[in-house]
């Protein structure tokens, strides 16, 4: 079974490299949110209207044909319907792979298991601070408390090694990230780091920049690099730990491919090439190359849907189809 849809994966990324289809899209099902998160634009809960139907994901995901995609939002467990959502943008095949990107407040036992049958392949949990300092961050009381009882329960109880721990690395927290390694260890789950992105608020209090953060940011960086050699916990290929850095002590990394290798799916429907360009809006994905990606010079980010999908491709391969087989 793995070994099957490992290979399809594979065929699936060759077909969309030579048709400049993307290899992941984020389906953002909401930019609603319980939380407010300092390093994030979309917190808060909104009203919202014009929402897409089951029968247009079933469209796009058949347009666009993803070898992986993200319901992502905002919290995309605000929607009662995600369920429907997954199935309608799940294909017979088993593809896409499917992310749930969660900061885990509305998870559930009862969620976890209905998500999975729908076609949920991997929990994507945010995780800032190894303890109640990621309350403060996500401005959201108790948030910590929750994660630290249902996520070991989660992953105890049902060993199908699906929840993977994501910490986006700011100034704040980038001494952390042992301590998240162990933390992730102790709650039996896996984790994996991306980098913040002054893009994505404006605020450059979060960037790693300073020459005694990256002299600590390089360490922890090789911490993980050394680390691997031991264990599976930390998911991030070498390429990309070293690529992170790169990002912070260069302050950008050039040629990216917003718009063909990866997009954004907003909740009207309508295309974002990246999330960091909300205003830059298409109908199609055609739209979005022609007019964005054919003019793109922005290096200002390495998120992680860019760092999974921008890798040359033999690496991208050999990358993707190995974090697969160890996460399933």
């Amino acid at each position: 079974m793995k070994t099957s849809l490992a290979m399809k994966i594979v065929l699936r990324s060759l077909v969309n490299l030579g048709a400049q289809k993307p290899i992941c899209v984020s389906f953002e099902v909401t930019h609603s949110c319980p939380a407010n998160c300092r390093h994030c634009d979309k917190g808060g809960l909104k009203k919202e209207s014009g929402l897409m139907s089951l029968d247009d994901y079933h469209r796009l995901s058949r347009e666009l044909l993803p070898v992986a995609c993200q319901l992502s939002g905002g919290e995309p467990l605000l929607r009662d319907d995600l369920e429907k959502v997954a199935r309608a943008i799940k294909s017979p095949d088993a593809l896409p792979m499917m992310v749930c990107v969660t900061n885990g407040w509305l998870l559930s036992e009862e969620r976890y298991l209905s998500l999975i049958e729908a076609g949920v392949n991997i929990f994507s949990v945010s995780l800032d601070f190894p303890d109640e300092r990621h309350d403060d961050f996500r401005r959201l009381k108790g948030l910590y408390k929750k994660l630290n009882g249902l996520i070991p329960h989660l992953a105890q109880k049902y060993k199908l090694g699906n929840i993977i721990l994501n910490c986006a690395l700011t100034r704040a927290n980038f001494n952390e990230m042992p301590r998240l390694v162990k933390k992730a260890e102790k709650w039996g789950v896996k984790i994996s780091f991306s980098a913040y992105s002054i893009l994505r608020t404006g605020n450059p209090y979060y960037c790693i920049n300073l020459k005694e953060d990256l002299e600590l940011l390089k360490r922890n960086i090789e911490f993980l690099l050394e680390h691997k050699k031991r264990a599976g916990t930390v998911l991030n290929s070498n390429y990309i730990l070293k690529n992170t850095f790169r990002f912070f002590r260069e302050g950008g990394i050039p040629n990216c491919l917003a718009g063909v290798r990866f997009l954004v799916v907003r909740p009207d429907g309508l295309i974002n090439p990246c999330s960091m360009f909300p205003k830059n809006l298409y109908r199609s994905q055609k739209e979005a190359v022609e007019d964005f990606t054919t003019n793109n010079t922005c290096d200002q980010c390495y998120v992680a849907i860019r760092a999974l999908t921008d890798r040359p491709f033999n690496r991208m391969l050999l990358d993707s189809v190995r974090t697969y087989l160890q996460i399933r």
